[in-house]
């Protein structure tokens, strides 16, 4: 079985050193104009997902404080009169139910940060293949 044809670059027999070498100058300002296109591409795609990992930390902490202000003053006043009267019995379960909620809700936003998104991972795989390339071009 033959290797696959690879779509080779036609080149002239008659192309002298500088000609060569100007189209090899070419091709490299190409390439880098690709991979500072890709960097960027990348890096809009990064700052999307962190800006929806911040607005999920926000609207947590927003709706946390307006939801702990309320159900502070519910659930304390109720568990208190529960409590034969005893208004403290009722603040400090209500603390404990009140820090569990925002666990679960900063679990959820630093969740959002930790994907590795943030790392470009297309660009990182492009500048292997062409560190390889460039040590052996004649194998690509």
């Amino acid at each position: 079985m033959s290797a696959p044809a690879l779509n080779r670059v036609p080149i002239d027999p008659d192309a002298g050193i500088p000609d060569l070498v100007r189209s090899l100058a070419d091709d490299s300002k190409r390439l880098l104009g690709d991979e500072v296109r890709l960097a960027k591409l990348e890096a809009k795609d990064s700052m999307h997902q962190a800006s929806r990992g911040f607005v999920w930390l926000a609207l947590a902490f927003g709706v946390g404080v307006v939801m702990l202000v309320c159900l502070t003053l519910l659930l304390a006043t109720l568990i208190g009169d529960i409590a034969g009267g005893h208004m403290w019995v009722g603040a400090l379960i209500t603390g404990v139910i009140e820090l569990a909620v925002a666990a679960w809700l900063i679990t959820k936003g630093i969740k959002a940060f930790s994907t590795d998104a943030y790392t470009l991972p297309e660009t990182r795989e492009s500048a292997k293949d062409l560190a390889v390339w460039a040590k052996h071009p004649q194998q690509a």
